[in-house]
This record gives C-alpha cells, sequence and structure tokens, in this order.
C-alpha cells in the first residue's frame, strides 16, 4: 500500500499539459528539422541535375550558399528546441510542485515568479518567430507545387508548351536566364522521377512540423499563464497564512504573559 501512494503521488505531481506540449513540440520541431533538411538536399539535386545550375566559385552568395545556411540553421533550431522543451519541462514540474504542496512547508520564492514570466515572455516571442517559419516554409511549398502542377498539366493535355522560369522566384539573378519547358528532355525526366514528389512532400510535412510546433507554443503559453495565475495565488495564501500565523503567535504571547502576571499577583 505504502508503494501504491508512493506511485500516485509521484503521478499527481506530473505536469501532463506541459508533457502534451513537449511532445508536441518535440514532433514538430523532428518534422520540420528532418523533412526540411532532406527536402533541401533534394532541391540541390534537383537544380543540378534537371537545372543545369553549378555552385558559383568564390564566396558568392548564391542559392546553393542559401541552402548550406539555412541547413545550419536547422541543425541550431533542433539543439535549441530540445533544450528549450527540458527547460519549460522543468518549470512545470516545480510550479505544480509548488501549488500541490500550497499548504506544506513549499516556499515560492519572488526569482520564481520571475522565471514564470520570463518564460511567458520568451515562449510568446517564439511562438511568433515560429509563425514567420511556418510562413516562409509555405513559400518552397507553393513553388513545388506549381511545378508539379505545369507537370500533371503536361500529361493531361498533349502539345501543351509550359515553361518554370526560376527568375520569378527569386532563386537565380535577373540576367541569369534559367527555365525549364516541357518539351525538354530534362523536364520530361524530371516529371518522371521520384525526387520531385518525394521533395515536393517532404516540404509539406516540415509546413506541417512548423505548424505543429506553432500549436505547441500556444499550448505552452496557455499553460504558462494558468501556472502564473496559481502561482498568484498561491504567494497571496502564502503571505495570509504568514500574517495569520503571526498574529496567533503574537495573541498566545500576550496571553502567556498575562497568566503569569496574575499568578505572580496571586502569589
Amino acid at each position: 500500500m505504502g508503494c501504491f501512494e508512493c506511485c500516485i503521488k509521484c503521478l499527481g505531481g506530473i505536469p501532463y499539459a506541459s508533457l502534451i506540449a513537449t511532445i508536441l513540440l518535440y514532433a514538430g520541431v523532428a518534422l520540420f528539422c528532418g523533412c526540411g533538411h532532406e527536402a533541401l538536399s533534394g532541391t540541390v539535386n534537383i537544380l543540378q541535375t534537371y537545372f543545369e545550375m553549378a555552385r558559383t566559385a568564390g564566396d558568392t552568395l548564391d542559392v546553393f550558399t542559401m541552402i548550406d545556411i539555412f541547413k545550419y540553421v536547422i541543425y541550431g533550431v533542433a539543439a535549441a528546441f530540445f533544450v528549450y522543451g527540458i527547460l519549460l519541462m522543468v518549470e512545470g514540474f516545480f510550479t505544480t510542485g509548488a501549488i500541490k504542496d500550497l499548504y506544506g512547508d513549499f516556499k515560492i520564492t519572488t526569482c520564481g515568479r520571475c522565471v514564470s514570466a520570463w518564460f511567458i515572455m520568451l515562449t510568446y516571442l517564439f511562438m511568433l518567430a515560429w509563425l514567420g517559419v511556418t510562413a516562409f516554409t509555405s513559400l518552397p511549398v507553393y513553388m513545388y507545387f506549381n511545378l508539379w502542377t505545369i507537370c500533371r498539366n503536361t500529361t493531361l493535355v498533349e502539345g501543351a508548351n509550359l515553361c518554370l522560369d526560376l527568375r520569378q522566384f527569386g532563386i537565380v539573378t535577373v540576367g541569369e536566364e534559367k527555365k525549364i519547358c516541357t518539351v525538354s528532355e530534362n523536364f520530361l525526366r524530371m516529371c518522371e522521377s521520384t525526387e520531385l514528389n518525394m521533395t515536393f512532400h517532404l516540404f509539406i510535412v516540415a509546413l506541417a512540423g512548423a505548424g505543429a510546433a506553432v500549436i505547441a507554443m500556444v499550448h505552452y503559453l496557455m499553460v504558462l499563464s494558468a501556472n502564473w495565475a496559481y502561482v498568484k495565488d498561491a504567494c497571496r495564501m502564502q503571505k495570509y497564512e504568514d500574517i495569520k500565523s503571526k498574529e496567533e503567535q503574537e495573541l498566545h504571547d500576550i496571553h502567556s504573559t498575562r497568566s503569569k502576571e496574575r499568578l505572580n499577583a496571586y502569589t
């Protein structure tokens, strides 16, 4: 029975809302980083194989350099939010413990309240950042959707001559013409390959992962705001209990002093 009660107490101290948000955050970040990285690699292969683009020598900032930068950003995002998820879980455990032990010996400090407020502000900023990431990730999805539509229309309409110019999307400079048309052999090979379809769907999954991270940030905001309100009420209750205990102690001291005076007067 003692072991059972201990297990129930441990389960009662788990911040389930923070746990759900952390799982959703890790799933979203994993999908975004993993699928986004592979989709960028597939994009490099498509540009080099079918659009016949090559890396620019030197320190020129071209599309391949930008893709490499995006890959490094993905590595940083994965590491940063892995750590941030752990920090939010720890904060959830401490806040839940403070609320559970409101009438015990647990004391809620001013530092603890400041940490909770700091996490609320930081999570709000991260939510805005993930909204921007979601909007940015929708751009390659839109570009690949156009390319997939052109491939599909080519198979449905015979004799159609459709072209896709990379200058429309800012991938190459205006003076550099890099376009592919339906009558070219590279276009037919690209549409028949599984690489285009795979890269398109990887970007879609990465977009879904970014959306899941946004939902996780919103969930964290609700949890942190609720915990902040509970901690604030707990601090007020703690002050009330301290004042009440102090008044009771003063009344007890006064009563003891009067009893001694009466005893001395009687004797």
